[in-house]
């Protein structure tokens, strides 16, 4: 049987990448680690020890089947334009390049169009039967249960429908290879007794179950563990909602400081539904957004005739919120004759609209916000000192989201079912490199930013794909931060240093050559070193694919 020859692997290498300051490792936008093979094997030991062998058996072949879906989804962008074939053999090739199998591929048949696949391989250096011999003895069936998941899980994102991969041979039972065969589930004899391990686990979907009733209880145990509108678990924002959820059980006005961004209209709404008043009108109001002359007749109301264009009596916000919270925004921005008018309804209970004698009491609960540095605006005299003092009877400090990062993921998890339900979008998630990068942002504009930018991102990714960095961020430059990759033998190769950047800057600028001929030959050796792969010579330069195609097309054109 003659083997197959594979497609040169330098456009895969390229995709690893070690940042040992970051304590990372990268595949691609796929994060990965580095495990000692005895911890999965005790790990293995341990599994069939306590749940059984098919339950084991089971959840590793699904977890095999898990990353070959992953491969498969990283194989159509790095190879998606080449040769079947070519694209194809990128699972295998990334299996030997992950460390978990040598694969010789003995005979491959495959027509995605029609759906047909055959196809038979060797493998030798399996770490799974090793360490399967190594902690339990050899075996009377096959052993490598997650690479079969994943030899399964690859082909069959690849080919569309459900291709089932089975072990005929195994070094675990005394043969000289592994040996594995796939073909399309139907076509199976046994298709029945082998998908079952392709199955969610039924102790796994028990003990998913007794959890959703124990969250269940100590969500009506606890009201603070969760909220209609607000979502984390670090400890600054775990404080605020401590403080919150104190102050619904009384009448306090409460005043919410915290930078733009942060969720404070959020946190007001749920202190309304977490209150008594629940049942009352929550008003929001912009103070910053309201006009200096219409300020008063906005927040009291106005009566009829009271000036120029005041054709009818109209309610005000603190009578629209009469017997519920009244939420001030960007209180700082408030001129002072409202100040001094504020501080009266709270002292009193009383308003009087813009153009009226009437007294009317009103039953309302405060909640102020700001931005600003009230005491700073205090001192400056921009700010009622009195008022200052009787907002400030319990403040409550909401952290920026730099500062809850730990918060980033659950929020972005709320915000993309949220957004995919509103877009009639289905989408695999936020890419690992994708979230890494959104951990490190800055987010000055805090939840709102992240909002946006999560919304943007789930309207540009591709039907069924994931969230990559290109849809999240409009200007994308080179904000890889790797400590070395590795190199054509196999061997980590250190990025250059500072040092040997600035000599090589030196002799480019000292050699007389042009920026025009400089730019040509880069990329006549990126394409060179990439064996003509437009996708790894793009990479090689930190630029897209189509950036590369028009440098390509103009310098043939010159």
């Amino acid at each position: 049987m003659t083997t197959i020859k594979y497609p040169a692997s330098n456009d895969l290498r390229e995709l690893v990448r070690f940042s040992e300051k970051d304590g990372t490792i990268w595949l691609g936008e796929n994060r990965m680690v580095l495990m000692h093979t005895s911890a999965l094997g005790g790990l293995r030991k341990e599994l069939v020890g306590s749940v059984g062998k098919e339950h084991a058996r089971r959840l590793l072949t699904r977890m095999g089947y898990a990353a070959g879906i992953r491969d498969a989804e990283l194989a159509k962008r790095i190879r998606g334009e080449q040769s079947l074939n070519n694209a194809f053999f990128t699972g295998p090739q990334l299996h030997m390049l992950e460390g978990i199998v040598r694969v010789t591929p003995l005979r491959l048949e495959m027509d995605i169009e029609k759906g047909h696949f055959s196809g038979e391989f060797l493998w030798d250096n399996s770490w799974e039967q090793d360490i399967h011999i190594k902690e339990l003895g050899q075996s009377d069936e096959p052993v490598c249960w997650s690479q079969i998941g994943y030899a399964s899980g690859y082909t069959s994102a690849f080919m569309g429908r459900f291709i089932l991969f089975k072990e005929v041979e195994c070094v675990a039972c005394g043969h000289n290879h592994c040996r594995i065969v796939g073909k399309p589930l139907e076509e199976w004899e046994d298709a029945a007794e082998h998908a079952g391990y392709f199955e969610s686990d039924s102790m796994l979907n028990h003990l998913l179950e007794l959890r959703h009733q124990v969250d269940y209880l100590r969500t009506t145990i606890s009201q603070q563990s969760q909220t209609p509108q607000l979502v984390g678990t670090s400890k600054g924002f775990k404080h605020a909602l401590d403080l919150v959820t104190r102050a619904s059980a009384t009448q306090v006005s409460v005043l919410l400081l915290g930078e733009t961004g942060v969720g404070k209209e959020r946190f007001a709404r749920t202190l309304h539904q977490m209150s008594n008043r629940r049942q009352g009108p929550f008003v929001a109001v912009n103070c910053a957004a309201l006009p200096n002359d219409l300020i008063e007749s906005e927040l009291f109301g106005v009566e009829k005739g009271a000036f120029t264009g005041a054709q009818t009596s109209r309610m005000g916000k603190f009578e629209r919120a009469d017997g519920g919270t009244l939420f001030l925004d960007e209180i700082g921005e408030l001129p002072l004759a409202a100040q001094a008018k504020l501080l009266r309804v709270l002292q009193e209970g009383e308003i009087e609209r813009l153009g009226d004698d009437r007294v009317r009491k009103i039953n309302i609960r405060l909640v102020a916000a700001t931005n600003v540095d009230l005491q700073a605006a205090v001192r400056e005299g921009r700010f009622r000192s009195d008022l200052f003092y009787r907002l400030n009877v319990y403040p409550i400090q909401i952290p920026p989201l730099r500062e809850r990062v730990s918060d980033i993921p659950p929020l972005i998890e709320a915000m993309l079912a949220r957004f995919c339900t509103l877009y009639e979008k289905k989408l695999l998630g936020v890419s690992d490199k994708t979230m890494q990068t959104i951990k490190r942002h800055q987010w000055l504009g805090n939840i709102r930013e992240l909002e946006n930018m999560i919304e943007r991102g789930v309207i540009l990714a591709p039907q069924g794909g994931w969230i990559e960095l290109e849809h999240l961020f409009t200007h994308v430059g080179e904000i890889e931060n790797w400590d070395c990759l590795v190199s054509a033998a196999g061997n980590l190769e250190n990025k250059p240093e500072p040092c040997k950047t600035a000599a090589l800057l030196d002799a480019i600028l000292g050699s007389g050559i042009s920026f025009e001929e400089l730019e040509s030959r880069l990329l006549d050796e990126a394409v060179r070193r990439s064996e003509g792969n437009l996708s790894g010579a793009a990479r090689l330069l930190g630029i897209t694919r189509p950036q590369l195609q028009y440098r390509l097309k103009k310098k043939d054109n010159a």
